[in-house]
């Protein structure tokens, strides 16, 4: 078994290719080591076992082409691309380039070269949009929508809003395209909120890890942490644990006969939902950090819920989240911790 990871060096990427060499595939990595902690990741990796890395941008169609030529991938995990909804506010042409045209030199490269290779794509729940236009109660920590009170399923239209949303989503529809017009074995994964080790969150993205990392600094250092939260904290996500989301892909890749071609919307669930001001409460409460959001505006385009509802894939691939929010959060604090440690 061969598999090529792009964004290998990122968050989901490292996990994936850490249970790949713990698991004795031959594993290529190709990643431009640009995001946070993507050089500490590859050191990492390293430690693990051997395989090959490509330092390439995701935009250098010829030599994304020329990796996989050469390589000759079993499966691709696309992982590669800009994922802050800032960053794409500030420069939606890079934003486009790496996500929509990384994405088609991939499937290009894939359809040239391995066209019997499954590609699972890690696409975004931004793929609908804003979900305003449906109805919100507010209770004093969190939003609740009134029509999926069980999560978003993938009859919601995709309704893409942003610069991030319709790089993605425009990634998202050629990923599937490519599938029904040139037979390619592809699948999209629209993923809500993700977390756990290796993470390296920034304020921009990923936004469990960040509040952890302070609270891990906040214990660390005995002192109360300020930091900013965008909006007024009530905003839900469904968080997914990373041992989860591995779990997700190496189960797919077995299974990718009877879901390609498909979108599935991917998160913890109704059971795996937290507020921002949910989740500090548990850091303070569960950890003792001494933290002091300052809110600010809210983002452009912020959902004030996302739940997936992973029926449809529980039921294409018997997947569903095992890890519970309670028992991933301890694991993150651990892994922050020890790292904030290592660093004082």
């Amino acid at each position: 078994m061969k598999v090529l990871i792009t964004g290998g060096c990122g968050f989901v990427g490292s996990n994936l290719a850490a249970h790949a060499l713990r698991s004795g595939i031959e594993v290529c990595i190709l990643d431009n080591l640009s995001r946070n902690g993507s050089a500490r990741n590859l050191e990492w990796l390293r430690r693990l076992g051997r395989f090959v890395f490509e330092k390439r941008d995701i935009r250098d169609a010829v030599g994304v082409d020329a990796v996989i030529q050469r390589f000759q991938p079993d499966h691709v995990m696309h992982l590669a691309g800009q994922v802050a909804m800032t960053s794409s506010i500030s420069d939606p042409m890079a934003d486009m380039q790496i996500n929509v045209g990384g994405t088609l030199a991939v499937l290009e490269a894939v359809r040239r070269h391995v066209p019997l290779a499954g590609v699972l794509f890690a696409s975004t729940n931004k793929v609908y949009g804003d979900l305003d236009g449906y109805d919100y109660l507010q209770t004093s920590t969190r939003f609740r929508c009134v029509q999926f009170p069980n999560g978003f399923d993938e009859s919601v239209p995709f309704a893409p809003s942003t610069p991030y949303g319709c790089s993605k989503g425009a990634a998202d529809r050629y990923v599937l395209d490519w599938a029904h017009g040139f037979g390619l074995r592809t699948v999209s994964f629209r993923h809500s909120s993700m977390y756990g080790g290796h993470q390296y969150a920034t304020e921009d993205q990923g936004w469990v890890g960040w509040f952890c990392g302070r609270a891990a600094e906040s214990i660390a250092s005995g002192e109360t942490v300020s930091f900013t939260v965008s909006g007024c904290g009530r905003q839900v996500r469904d968080v997914l644990h990373i041992d989860d989301v591995v779990r997700l892909y190496f189960t797919a890749m077995t299974r990718l006969d009877a879901i390609a071609g498909r979108a599935f919307n991917v998160g913890g669930g109704p059971d795996n939902a937290l507020s921002l001001l949910e989740l500090l409460d548990r850091l303070r409460e569960g950890w003792g950090a001494a933290l002091a959001p300052r809110h600010i505006a809210t983002r452009a385009s912020d959902q004030k819920v996302f739940i997936a509802d992973t029926c449809a894939l529980e039921q294409a691939i018997g997947w569903r989240p095992q890890v519970d929010v309670s028992r991933g959060l301890d694991e993150m604090m651990k892994w922050e911790r020890s790292r904030t440690g290592a660093m004082t």
